[in-house]
């Protein structure tokens, strides 16, 4: 049975390691491995964990397969780094991260973005309840879409 933690300070390295490997399919998505989840250092992860709760979702014999982040900011949980490994994914374990991680909060909005090449990532989300509010282009290749969810 998979089960959701606090991340501590000694599992970020294991977190950051499955970023890597996680993000690898946003990447070929774009044909680049040039994206920022691919590029974060161990450092800036330490930074969001200072500033926000960090999720795991490890299995029986303690392996982190998954991970959620997010920070409350005026009056708003912004939530990022929703992660599952590949070999794992399609079991719902997406939707328990994000909802344990929206358990942490009592604010009455949530935010997150993805890629609109991100499908998967939309339909997740427009399943548990968030809405499209805007898009944002950073270049002709990715166009970021953000959505919210009121509680």
């Amino acid at each position: 049975m998979m089960n959701i933690y606090k991340a501590d300070h000694k599992d970020l390295d294991e977190i950051l390691r499955l970023q890597y490997l996680a993000y690898q399919s946003e990447a070929a998505l774009f044909g680049t491995d040039d994206i920022p989840p691919l590029k974060q250092t161990l450092d800036e992860v330490i930074a969001e964990y200072e500033k926000g709760i960090i999720l795991k979702l490890v299995t029986d014999d303690n392996v982190i397969i998954g991970s959620v982040r997010a920070r409350e900011e005026n009056k708003t949980v912004y939530i990022g780094k929703l992660m599952v490994h590949p070999e794992h994914r399609h079991k719902g374990y997406g939707t328990r991260l994000l909802t344990e991680i929206e358990k942490c909060f009592t604010c009455e909005r949530y935010e997150l973005f993805t890629s609109t090449r991100s499908v998967d990532n939309i339909r997740l989300y427009e399943k548990n309840g968030y809405k499209e509010y805007k898009r944002e282009a950073l270049n002709n290749e990715l166009i970021f879409v953000y959505m919210q969810k009121q509680r």
